[in-house]
């Protein structure tokens, strides 16, 4: 484990890391929440999907969150955090799945859900607080005819800050991609960490330096986001004899660009058994194929899929409260499925070749059978059409996970590994990205935001 795991909150009668009285007095009337149960809950994410984070992470808190109003709020927290060398870790919806929001070294934990107004839209683009709910974005867009691109499957509580800050893609990466394609993140608003802080406006690929950075690299405030035409979207259920046919069939769909999409998702039997309320529209032993098509559409796809798989639902898309749309099935709601039954289960990201895909799948499916089930979602990246999966694995130990992984790279399958908490690590290349690395240097110098979670950033000395 590493040192940065380790708990740092003092025990009773101990004396504390940080000077959180001056702290207090520094940012005068800006909201804070000091109840320890409270600040014990909202430090964590699901790092528990993993055992090795459940293990690593469990226990650690921040010593106070703070709650901004506006940007001014956020101006004033980060300047007393720098002045009195107390680390700062920003936090949105807590959707994230590998420690991104959780405080390896105490501090103030930075909840900027407040920051949650839609400054303005127009025609395909919109400016937005880092801390509105992407589901109340789409409700608020959708009678102009707009939506987000892409969400993750944890929407209804995911914000937007959050979103770009931890996520890399979701439901839409179908059509548009990953996060990190051209195009899908078009500014960024951040605060640094300094004694003085600066306001600052990353344009196009300058915004990059933010994005899956887990708040490393600035406080975000303000994302301009582009936008899609928004529909009508028909949830489906299309059950198949063979997992292969219904990823091939998948592809297809994928590939066939007249037909608007927002969802195409192979599922291997038994994970359809741990869908619940969905179960009944989840035929015994069959494999599914979930799928979001624009309402236009729909006979277009049930042309293409003609009779290769059996229609077991179909039914317009609904957030509402209550409801449960098709696509918190999928990516990695699957997971969170499985684990209401199964503790035992974890998972992957996996990014399968383009170029022979079905046979990479085939070969992984030989090699491990039911201990990894698969469910792929399709997506666009780098101007093809692949597969990333977020597979189910029945855990047993962290050698033989980590064994899973190795057979994976070796058989050229790309693994971001879930199961650390440093984006070193967790990235398919094994470091970070140099102009984040860099510019984490010029809004950062004392490393004091989300610290341990940039390994290869070594800070200046914290002292005054």
């Amino acid at each position: 484990m590493s040192q940065a795991a380790t708990r740092t909150r003092p025990a009773r009668g101990e004396t504390p890391r940080y000077e959180m009285d001056a702290f207090r007095r520094e940012i005068g009337d800006v909201p804070v929440v000091d109840e320890e149960r409270v600040v014990r809950l909202r430090s964590r994410d699901f790092f528990w999907y993993s055992p090795v984070l459940n293990e690593q992470l469990h226990g650690l808190t921040a010593d106070i969150i703070a709650v901004p109003r506006n940007e001014a709020d956020v101006v004033t927290v980060a300047r007393a955090c720098a002045r009195h060398r107390i680390p700062l870790t920003p936090r949105g919806g807590g959707t994230g799945n590998y420690g991104q929001a959780v405080p390896l070294a105490g501090g103030v934990l930075l909840d900027l859900t407040g920051l949650n107004a839609i400054e303005w839209h127009k025609a395909g683009v919109l400016r937005v607080g880092a801390g509105a709910k992407m589901v109340d974005i789409d409700t608020a867009l959708r009678p102009q005819g707009w939506e987000l691109r892409m969400h993750p499957s944890t929407k209804r509580t995911a914000t937007i800050g959050g979103f770009v800050a931890g996520g890399s893609g979701g439901v839409g990466s179908i059509t548009y991609g990953g996060l990190r394609e051209p195009g899908n993140l078009l500014a960024a608003r951040i605060v640094t960490l300094e004694e003085e802080p600066r306001l600052m406006e990353l344009r196009g690929a300058a915004a990059q330096a933010v994005n899956h950075a887990y708040g490393t690299t600035g406080i975000i405030t303000t994302l301009e986001m582009p936008l899609a035409p928004a529909f009508p979207w028909i949830d489906m259920l299309v059950a198949f004899d063979d997992f292969f046919d219904a990823v091939a069939f998948g592809r297809e769909l994928a590939l066939c660009d007249g037909i608007v999409k927002k969802l195409a998702t192979p599922i291997q039997w038994p994970l359809p058994s741990y869908f619940g309320p969905l179960k009944r529209h989840c035929p015994e032993g069959k494999h599914l194929l979930a799928c979001m098509i624009a309402e236009p559409w729909t006979q277009s796809f049930k042309e293409l899929l003609r009779k290769r798989g059996q229609i077991t639902y179909e039914a317009l898309m609904d957030e509402e409260p209550g409801k449960t749309p098709l696509y918190e099935y999928t990516w990695n709601h699957t997971t969170l499925h499985v684990l209401k039954h199964d503790r035992k289960a974890t998972y992957l990201q996996c990014l399968f070749p383009s170029d022979r895909l079905l046979d990479s799948l085939k070969e992984m499916h030989a090699i491990f059978g039911e201990e990894v089930l698969y469910h792929c979602e399709f997506q666009h990246f780098a101007g093809r059409v692949t597969c990333s999966a977020l597979p189910v694995v029945r855990y047993t130990t962290a050698e033989r996970l980590n064994e899973i992984i190795r057979l994976h790279e070796e058989n050229g399958v790309s693994i971001a590994n879930p199961h650390v908490y440093t984006l070193e690590d967790g990235s398919r290349h094994k470091k970070a990205d140099s102009d984040q690395l860099g510019f984490k240097h010029e809004v950062d110098p004392m490393g004091l935001l989300n610290p341990g979670k940039m390994r290869s950033f070594k800070p200046r000395s914290r002292s005054s």
